[in-house]
């Protein structure tokens, strides 16, 4: 099977491309080194070559504050990129089921996180535009499928998390930050500062089970929407504490900053209708997930000077 990969040097990516690649796919990985989304005919190098799937990763943002900051740049780059990738689609592979990934931050957070409300009500106002092109993208999914008949599948992920999380310098997710900075406390004596009171909630789902319920929908579903998450979610305070179990990290140290920015106080999605479709699914045990994610973390980064840590 021909598959081609955009983000494929992300961390989603890199678990994609491997798995992909041990099931026998003949994988085409696409970054922005070798693929400038950003420009029209950038895709056109691959014209020759007839996909059976493409998995459409390619995002422009980070975690934390981020989308504060570059709202403009979100539009206009992940419009650009996601608006190249559908003509491409659309024009030169029909043939292709495009896999595209959502984000939980489109949804409004006073409804119900159910797939129908993906496109009811407004986002956050401190992700609105990021949460808005993801909204776009499924607009126009939907859209080639009514005129053309193409096949998709959307997939919205709760925060994903595991060993093997980018190194570069970019700002990371919540839940490696809190890894970052409960092992920065044990290994060089530094407080542990957390955003917000330790309150606001979320919801994880190890990479590697990502990966797999998305090549088990992709076989199984067409043309819908598509919650996968784990269907609870935990404070920020428990997930410090257990962080703080496995590296030895004294939990009553931890300190909050209130005037930090903190997001959603809650972020949980429903995963019925994924349940239904994968009913003998068995997830990585949270506990287990943050404790290898953890070890995995303090290998890596403890080889490092502590200004790259």
């Amino acid at each position: 099977m021909k598959t081609l990969v955009t983000g494929a040097t992300g961390f989603l990516g890199q678990f994609l491309c491997k798995k992909l690649e041990s099931q026998g796919d003949e994988v085409t990985p696409v970054n922005s080194k070798n693929c400038d989304l950003t420009q029209e005919a950038s895709l056109h190098q691959f014209d020759s070559t007839h996909f059976d799937r493409i998995f459409h990763l390619a995002a422009w943002t980070q975690a934390g504050d981020f989308c504060l900051k570059h709202p403009g740049e979100q539009w206009i780059i992940n419009q650009k990129l996601n608006t190249h990738m559908l003509s491409w689609w659309a024009e030169k592979q029909p043939q292709a089921k495009l896999i595209c990934m959502g984000t939980s931050c489109s949804y409004d957070p006073t409804l119900p996180l159910t797939e129908e409300n993906y496109l009811s009500g407004k986002p956050i106002d401190s992700l609105f535009t990021y949460a808005m092109t993801k909204r776009m993208l499924y607009a126009g999914l939907t859209a080639i499928h009514k005129q053309f008949g193409l096949d998709y599948l959307y997939l919205v992920p709760s925060t994903l998390y595991g060993p093997g999380y980018h190194t570069d310098g970019r700002q990371m997710h919540f839940i490696f930050d809190l890894i970052r900075k409960i092992n920065r406390g044990k290994l060089y004596d530094e407080p542990v500062v957390l955003w917000g009171d330790g309150e606001q909630k979320r919801e994880l789902v190890h990479v590697q089970d990502f990966v797999e319920v998305m090549l088990q929908l992709t076989e199984k579903a067409s043309n819908t929407l598509i919650n996968i998450g784990a269907g609870e979610e935990y404070s920020i305070k428990t997930f410090a504490q257990t962080i703080c179990s496995h590296t030895g990290y004294p939990f009553e140290k931890v300190q909050y900053d209130l005037t930090k920015y903190v997001g959603a106080k809650s972020k949980c999605l429903d995963t019925e209708k994924f349940r239904r479709l994968l009913p003998d699914f068995v997830p990585t045990p949270l506990d287990q997930g943050l404790q290898e994610t953890t070890e995995w973390f303090r290998s890596t980064f403890h080889k490092k000077e502590t200004a790259v840590l």
